[in-house]
């Protein structure tokens, strides 16, 4: 594949099994430049964030990204190939048959209810679609939120009301879910109003702890290979140490006691401390939950009740890569994919890339058995390291379980790619 240009456009050609195709090089996502992903079999992944397209036609197949890409036409005379065209990608969908006596609730604003909203109308479902979320914005892109400080509300949302509108998408904002009763299909809300359904997708997400849990170790531990690069640029780390007390006056802080007794003062406190489910009204429904609170379901998402679904943040789902085992995965990309009713015992491989210190950091990996992990590192310069975790759980050679990467783009894209396919990288391939 290599990237050219047709007019104002940048396109990426590619030649799959001798044919070839064109459509825009910009990920839809965030408009990486999919000429540095990689290349398996007919689709293309974003050297960024993962998103997978067909390099023929154009389709979205795999998460964070939610459009579809343009295509232009092709066409090979005299040994020479030729991309013209105005590119053109429309994912049909449909809208509301008034002659269709059901509905589907979707309770939840985020990303799991917006692609399960979506996906219906694209299979033609014609029956009453209502979303229902208790923020006052529309569904929102909440990953840019750790990215663009300033950014404006309209700016984050994924889709405007046009869209809802023209598909016939109800979506009720500001109005929070009291309890559910299965038996005579119904929600009650906090503002007392009783709404029927005939499905129910629950994607209400989680919720931060309480601020009197101790600062979560698992940022700390993805940071580690840039303590030293953060302490350069006037970063300080307090570690082995917990929050005992916000100070503040009129709703500001002010500053951070620390269990240790050390004070310091703040202007902002970014809170990394977990999460708990937002299960509570399903207390005392029968709907299944674990020991945590989080929702049972099996492969297609269902709970134990019927026409009851969950997805996203709240699901205990059984993961493919997992061998079956049951797994919670707090990430943008599985609500997404969980909220597609086509992605069924999912592939699931979640992403992460952040711009640190102008520094490209990408990180991906699988869920495996629980077991001893090992780890190998490779740096190659002061700003550029290759790093695999290595499971040895019931695992031959070591497999590989997670990469990730400072400034060696693609790396991680490909080894994304083969855990996708079910491939096994060794320890030795990894040397």
């Amino acid at each position: 594949m290599m990237e050219v240009e047709v007019g104002d456009h940048n396109v990426l050609l590619v030649r799959c099994d001798g044919m070839y195709s064109a459509i825009s090089n910009q990920c839809t996502h965030y408009g990486a430049p999919l000429s540095k992903g990689v290349l398996s079999g007919h689709r293309v992944r974003c050297p960024w964030h993962g998103s997978c397209f067909n390099v023929k036609t154009g389709d979205l197949e795999e998460y964070p990204g939610i459009d579809c890409l343009p295509c232009h036409k092709v066409k090979v005379e005299n040994n020479k190939v030729y991309v013209s065209g105005q590119p053109k990608h429309i994912k049909w969908m449909g809208a509301r048959d008034q002659a269709v006596l059901h509905t589907v609730m979707l309770l939840g604003g985020g990303a799991a209810s917006l692609m399960c909203a979506e996906t219906l109308r694209q299979e033609n479902y014609g029956g009453r679609i209502i979303m229902v979320s208790r923020d006052d914005l529309l569904p929102y892109d909440k990953t840019r939120l750790s990215k663009i400080m300033n950014a404006e509300s309209e700016s984050l949302l994924m889709r405007r009301m046009e869209f809802f509108h023209k598909y016939d998408i109800e979506v009720w904002l500001k109005k929070e879910a009291l309890s559910i009763d299965t038996n005579k299909k119904t929600v009650t809300f906090d503002d007392g109003l009783i709404q029927c359904y005939d499905q129910i997708l629950i994607a209400t997400g989680c919720s931060h702890t309480d601020i009197k849990y101790a600062l979560n170790d698992y940022l700390l531990t993805l940071l580690c290979l840039f303590f030293k690069m953060l302490e350069e640029r006037g970063v300080t780390f307090y570690m082995n140490d917990a929050i005992a007390e916000v100070q503040g006056e009129n709703r500001r802080v002010k500053a951070v006691k620390l269990k240790s007794g050390i004070t310091i003062e703040a202007d902002l406190l970014i809170v990394g401390i977990g999460v708990n489910p937002n299960s509570e009204f399903l207390k005392g429904s029968p709907i299944r939950m674990d020991s945590k609170n989080y929702v049972i379901v099996d492969k297609y998402m269902r709970t134990n009740v019927t026409d009851v679904y969950c997805a996203g943040d709240l699901t205990f789902f059984p993961l493919k890569m997992a061998k079956g085992q049951n797994v919670s995965i707090g990430h943008w990309q599985t609500a997404q994919a969980h909220g597609n009713q086509r992605c069924v015992y999912l592939l699931i491989l979640p992403t992460f890339r952040s711009i640190l210190t102008y520094r490209a950091l990408s990180y991906t990996r699988r869920n495996a058995a629980p077991g001893t992990t090992q780890v190998f590192f490779a740096s190659f310069s002061p700003t550029q390291f290759l790093k695999y975790w290595l499971c040895t759980f019931n695992c031959r050679d070591d497999e590989v379980v997670a990469a990730a990467g400072l400034n060696v783009e693609p790396t991680v894209s490909v080894v994304a790619e083969r855990l996708a396919e079910g491939r096994v990288i060794t320890k030795a391939e990894a040397e």
